[in-house]
């Protein structure tokens, strides 16, 4: 069962009443795509177009990552696509430990509610937080994207189980055009655990 009207607004209250970052951005930024998908792509914070537009990874990240899914034949109608944090963190800035803390029962609920048999990290930080099944405190205990980008794990996510594939965030490839191939390798991997479910 997907999120509701219901659900939307008693988090939109809880996330506006617990994190500072709520009440000055412009937009909660739930989530694109196919709710019903098997696959979940999830990043680390919305920026200033998706803040601005309501919708995740529709600035330079999200058109990078539109065409890197495009080329092993994917689209939003075949992935859902959602942050850790709902809410802009001013300039862009990382996200502090009582917001993740905060923002941590929203992503919790997409995830029992979608079920996705494949989550795919985008980045550093997104990685860090499904190795350390969302506590904030063990993510700086975790190892970084260079050593796992594109390695399957099998694991438990707060009860679902979920095979997880991290992956370079899509705005690092647009400043380390030398990270591509090795997205497109991992974009490889990501598609046949796909044509497994």
């Amino acid at each position: 069962m997907a999120l509701n009207d219901k659900d939307f607004n008693f988090l939109e209250a809880v996330l506006v009443k617990n994190t500072e970052i709520c009440k000055k951005c412009k937009n909660i930024v739930v989530g694109k795509g196919d709710i019903n998908a098997k696959i979940l792509f999830v990043g680390e914070a919305p920026g200033a177009k998706e803040d601005e537009q309501g919708f995740p990874f529709v600035g330079a990240a999200g058109k990078n990552l539109d065409k890197l899914l495009n080329n092993v034949g994917l689209s939003l109608k075949d992935v859902y696509i959602a942050n850790i944090l709902k809410c802009r963190p001013p300039e862009n800035r990382n996200p502090l430990p009582d917001e993740i803390r905060a923002h941590t029962p929203w992503l919790v609920k997409q995830i029992k509610d979608m079920r996705p048999n494949v989550v795919c990290s985008l980045g550093n930080y997104a990685t860090k937080f499904f190795l350390a099944d969302g506590v904030v405190e063990n993510m700086k205990k975790q190892v970084g994207i260079t050593s796992v980008h594109g390695k399957v794990k099998n694991m438990e996510f707060h009860g679902v189980k979920i095979r997880l594939i991290p992956l370079f965030h899509p705005a690092a490839i647009i400043y380390n055009q030398k990270l591509k191939p090795l997205w497109e390798e991992d974009m490889e991997i990501v598609k046949k655990e796909i044509e497994k479910v």
